[in-house]
């Protein structure tokens, strides 16, 4: 299951109204449960006999504000004109493969649909995140190696 359908699950089962869901393959294991304490949460494993607990996801909890580096700043009129790249999950943002390596993608770069942008870290599993626009990148919001939320925006991206 990748990370843009398990966004989808989790809309859908807030839309709804369900308390729970729970989808089982050979490959994974995937349980949503809502409640008034919690709105959503995941609970995902790998293949059976290793079975893993993913991040708690909270579908109605707002996306945390946005940190923009130093130096880089653009009002709010220019910004409604470009399109975010989200995070799809919970965990930890990095910019690059390895602290040696250089970013993914830098401001100014040009990227094309499916190019990795970033990585995001969750439960020791590092999960590639792919453009799903094209176009030119004009702001990186998180900073490199710390925490983003579900539907967090990570960058902005000006369409080509």
């Amino acid at each position: 299951m990748t990370n843009k359908e398990i966004k989808e699950l989790l809309k859908l089962v807030s839309e709804l109204d369900l308390r729970e869901v729970n989808i089982k393959n050979k490959e994974f294991q995937i349980k949503i449960r809502t409640d008034k304490d919690h709105p959503a949460q995941v609970v995902s494993g790998g293949a059976p006999a290793m079975v893993q607990a993913a991040p708690v996801v909270s579908a109605a909890a707002a996306p945390a504000a946005p940190v923009a580096p130093a130096g880089q700043e653009t009002s709010a009129q220019e910004e409604t004109n470009y399109i975010e790249i989200k995070s799809p999950m919970v965990g930890t943002f990095y910019r690059s493969s390895s602290p040696d390596k250089p970013p993914f993608v830098q401001v100014g770069d040009t990227i094309a649909k499916g190019d990795v942008v970033c990585i995001i870290e969750a439960m020791k599993l590092f999960n590639e995140i792919e453009s799903e626009v094209s176009g030119k990148i004009v702001k990186v919001l998180v900073d490199d190696s710390t925490p983003s939320e579900y539907d967090q925006v990570l960058f902005l991206v000006e369409p080509s």
